[in-house]
């Protein structure tokens, strides 16, 4: 089968990340690349035998020779790069999340739709041998019922640019729109959203906060105004619920991880454990996941398709598999983020459709 024929837009932290994963896989020829840092964008490229360069993204969409756009840019920008990629023909890969509201998420995946052609959404989570094990319990009820479950994600220090790494437009709404939650909570949250089946969200509630002290000059530099925290509270149909707490900056120690509660049994994601009841004794279990994760490979070579966020965008272009929904999970991951947002600015639990109703357009302008 030929290679898939590749261009990215944006070549800073995220989009080496994209290209060193690209690098792992063979059918797959990075054929240009675009940033407006000229020397960066040539020294990334020297790197990694890319040809074709250019300054401008919309350069780079004229070319008839790509099979698809990856999109490595700042959230506010992903919305406007991907829906002028999707018009000029081409299939789009976009970093998390979707983008920097609900609303441009929204309207990437109606343009996707018109456009016919697939949009997916880097969530990387979905590919780890915890999801796919806690997939295969739920799916064969050992679970039972499902009732709840709880996204964590934890860093004790760890804001981007304020904190020693990473550019100041993470840290400012006017490029990412949101942070922590936006940042590291699409994570956890879309990770759970997969594993629960995609249930309907009814009702958020939730506070955000920034107490933790920062370099004060960084503050003033990049206009820090983000959440460092993120906690919430969703109400799904069916009685389902999930909590939510995300942290980038804490006095605290650790968080237990992700899990989810049933009937008959829960799962913790991070480290992966079950746990159960048998013969009327308390059960708690461990895998042995890399043992069954290369046994996995060796009987059946569909397995790498879900290596990676990379490894399964490459086989879904190339026809091998069909493309799991990462773009709708990553709209209602944003949906629940700003569902919190919103709570936080009423001072009230919100429904999805108040959500929806204030859901703004934040997508710069080209």
């Amino acid at each position: 089968m030929s290679k898939i024929r590749i261009g990215i837009v944006g070549v800073g932290i995220i989009g080496k990340s994209h290209l060193d994963a690209y690098a792992k896989i063979p059918d797959v020829e990075i054929v240009a690349a675009c940033d407006i840092d000229t020397p960066e964008l040539n020294r990334v490229c020297d790197k990694h035998n890319i040809k074709n360069r250019y300054e401008k993204f919309r350069d780079l969409l004229k070319r008839d020779d790509l099979d698809a756009v990856d999109v490595a840019l700042h959230n506010n920008l992903h919305a406007p790069v991907t829906i002028e990629a999707l018009r000029s023909g081409k299939h789009v890969y976009c970093e998390k999340p979707i983008a920097g509201s609900y609303f441009d998420g929204k309207a990437m995946i109606e343009e996707a739709k018109k456009c016919g052609k697939m949009l997916h959404i880097q969530l990387a989570f979905l590919y780890t041998r915890e999801t796919k094990i806690a997939k295969r319990l739920i799916e064969a009820g050992r679970l039972g019922h499902i009732y709840h479950a709880r996204s964590t994600g934890f860093r004790r220090r760890g804001r981007p640019y304020v904190d020693g790494y990473a550019t100041p437009q993470f840290v400012n709404t006017t490029t990412s729109g949101g942070g922590a939650l936006y940042d590291m909570g699409v994570y956890h949250i879309s990770q759970l959203l997969y594993l629960l089946g995609m249930p309907k969200v009814q009702r958020v509630t939730g506070r955000v906060y920034q107490e933790t002290g920062m370099d004060e000059t960084r503050r003033k530099l990049s206009n820090y105004n983000v959440e460092e925290l993120g906690t919430g509270y969703v109400r799904f149909a069916d009685n389902l619920t999930m909590d939510i707490i995300e942290s980038w900056a804490i006095h605290m120690n650790a968080f237990e991880g992700s899990f989810i509660a049933g009937s008959k049994g829960g799962v913790r994601l991070a480290p992966l454990s079950y746990h159960t009841t048998t013969e009327d004794v308390e059960t708690n279990m461990t895998f042995e996941d890399i043992a069954a994760d290369s046994r996995w490979h060796s009987l059946n070579s569909a397995v790498s398709y879900y290596d990676s966020s990379q490894h399964h965008w490459v086989a879904a272009l190339q026809g091998k598999v069909e493309l799991l929904p990462t773009a709708q999970i990553a709209l209602q991951t944003m949906l629940i983020s700003q569902g919190i947002y919103l709570s936080e600015k009423l001072g009230r639990e919100v429904t999805v459709e108040e959500i929806e109703q204030a859901a703004v357009t934040t997508a710069l302008k080209l």
